[in-house]
């Protein structure tokens, strides 16, 4: 493609605050006091939360033996923000984000504390896992749309997408972490000690949002309190192609693509016969391509469509080969650019919506945009979990890379044609060559 065509053609404006030039260092945004103390807060949060995921995968694969349960455990974790996310959105807008912050990492760490005692004390049962998950996701309702607003205001429009890289990055990291040491847990001693580490886990951002100046931060004017601002939001967004196409992208890729709990739990049981050891294993070699990924967009500093259309289909058609690998290091060794290219979906997506947005409209898009990426699990996860159910675990794994690959190709029709732009393909020197023209080029060589 041209660099003036493709899915670039819709324009990423800058935030409305002036900004410096932005540093091409990987850690640049590691600089600001305030967000190096939020990031370490983070990184064990983080850590602790990804023990969690393995860990409540794992029991209730074990309690009920099926990889649709361990789906509706995943969905009802995603429901709240199906349900409630818009609104979240516009709470988010209204409210101070670091007292907004303080309050749900609080909730988050109790259902862990909650699941720990129901574990340990030997009562658990498949409800309670239900239950918590739902309780956990409720508090996600705000919480993630108030941790990626927050980083704004932390950092500056400077190095906005350089941090929102390093938070995946962040994510990434614990990912490495977290698995395997919920894996040796799993085996040494039971969920329950998984479930009590991540609980425990939340003093460490409780702590650093305490220790945050608040005079260091980058306050951006809260909206005020009134009526259709959801509905003024849902037509900011619908107006706006760059934003649009890519939100519509990351909910077909987040509700049919991203279930990874069920597909590496069904692998690790029914495809390889292996224990939990094995699927933290498989989790972490994932997180290392996804790390990798988050790495390198950080680098990069900028986000394009037209890598987000590219990273998009390139994740879709690595699941599809991954799902078909006849050995288990071969399955294992792929998941390490299937994480690279997830994430270089998820982080490309993300600060080219933040980027283009308007910061008074923050909390509502980046709240649609969280609502379409995980609110769609609930209808995804059970219907994935059913698939690999029914028709085994490389069927359902290579169902959710179909998805992937089609949605990138629509959106990129759907983008070229917002652009004025037309699909063109020729024979350059004996070679296919197929790039997105501007529709006056097109007509001229015609």
């Amino acid at each position: 493609m041209s660099t003036g065509s493709g899915a670039d053609s819709a324009p990423v404006p800058a935030t409305h605050d002036p900004s410096p030039a932005r540093e091409k260092n990987t850690f640049s945004s590691l600089k600001v006091r305030n967000y190096r103390l939020f990031f370490t807060g983070q990184v064990i949060s983080n850590t602790g939360t990804w023990m969690q995921r393995i860990a409540q995968d794992w029991l209730v694969l074990s309690l009920t033996g099926s990889s649709a349960a361990v789906g509706i455990t995943t969905a009802l974790q995603f429901l709240p923000m199906l349900l409630f996310g818009l609104y979240g959105g516009v709470l988010v807008d209204r409210l101070p984000k670091r007292a907004l912050l303080l309050v749900t990492q609080s909730a988050m760490g109790l259902t862990g504390l909650a699941l720990a005692v129901l574990t340990l004390s030997g009562h658990v049962q498949v409800w309670h896992v239900y239950l918590t998950a739902f309780l956990l996701g409720l508090a996600t309702v705000l919480d993630n749309p108030a941790r990626q607003t927050f980083v704004s205001e932390m950092v500056g429009p400077g190095q906005l997408a350089n941090a929102v890289s390093l938070n995946s990055a962040n994510f990434q990291s614990a990912r490495l972490v977290g698995p395997a040491v919920a894996g040796v847990t799993i085996t040494a001693v039971g969920s329950g000690y998984a479930f009590l580490a991540n609980g425990l886990s939340f003093l460490a951002p409780i702590a650093s949002l305490l220790l945050i100046r608040t005079a260091e931060l980058h306050p951006v004017a809260r909206t005020p309190r009134g009526k259709g601002q959801l509905r003024e939001g849902l037509r900011y967004v619908a107006g706006r192609p760059e934003l649009l196409w890519p939100i519509v992208l990351i909910g077909f890729i987040g509700t049919f693509a991203f279930n990874f709990p069920i597909w590496l739990s069904a692998f690790a049981d029914d495809v390889f016969h292996a224990g939990a050891g094995t699927y933290g294993m498989l989790n972490t070699l994932m997180a290392a391509g996804s790390l990798a990924g988050a790495l390198l967009a950080a680098r990069r500093g900028t986000s394009r469509l037209r890598l987000l259309i590219f990273a998009a289909a390139a994740f879709g058609a690595l699941e599809i080969v991954t799902a078909l690998a006849p050995t288990f290091w071969l399955f294992a060794a792929l998941l390490v650019p299937v994480g690279m290219c997830g994430l270089t979906v998820n982080v490309t997506a993300n600060s080219s919506v933040q980027m283009a947005v308007d910061p008074a409209m923050r909390g509502r898009v980046m709240s649609l945009f969280m609502m379409v990426f995980t609110g769609g699990t609930p209808f995804g996860a059970p219907l994935i979990g059913w698939v690999t159910d029914t028709y085994g675990a490389r069927l359902g794994f290579a169902a959710g890379g179909v998805v992937a690959v089609l949605a990138a190709t629509a959106v990129a029709f759907a983008l070229a044609r917002a652009g004025g732009l037309r699909l063109s393909v020729r024979w350059n020197r004996g070679h296919p060559d197929v790039r997105f023209v501007p529709r006056e080029e097109l007509a001229a060589v015609a």
